[in-house]
């Protein structure tokens, strides 16, 4: 019995752990590299500091990243490319509350999951978190 509840449990980590390459591998959007360094003290930002207050930071994957902090010591960062639209026929997705919106269709995306009821999530980027530096990586 021992050893079939560590194998569940393995399995969970191992699950848990794994990218959505459903998200990650959108069509849509091309791979970039992304390794970006922020730092709250700085005031551009300062908003994430506190949970539910997404930073838009241009420069960095295909149209910017979107960062918002969701609990103590965790972070999502997305891409602001529109998932379910072609690359170049879109601006950068806008911030409105807890919601990207993509300037083509106007699908809201939450920054909690990235999910929007459309074919493709959000493209999420790796987070971690050291005192006042949040870094962004894929």
């Amino acid at each position: 019995m021992k050893k079939i509840w560590f194998f569940i449990a393995f399995t969970a980590v191992l699950f848990a752990c794994s990218d959505n390459n459903r998200s990650n591998n959108n069509p849509n959007i091309p791979n970039y590299s992304v390794n970006a360094y922020l730092d709250t003290n700085l005031p551009t930002y300062n908003k994430l500091l506190y949970p539910s207050n997404p930073v838009y930071v241009a420069n960095y994957g295909a149209k910017g990243i979107i960062v918002m902090k969701t609990g103590e010591g965790t972070y999502n960062a997305f891409d602001a490319a529109c998932p379910n639209q072609a690359f170049n026929s879109c601006t950068a997705m806008t911030i409105d509350g807890i919601y990207a919106v993509c300037s083509c269709d106007k699908s809201q995306y939450n920054l909690f999951t990235g999910l929007g009821g459309k074919e493709y999530p959000m493209k999420q980027y790796r987070v971690e978190s050291s005192g006042t530096i949040i870094h962004v990586y894929n």
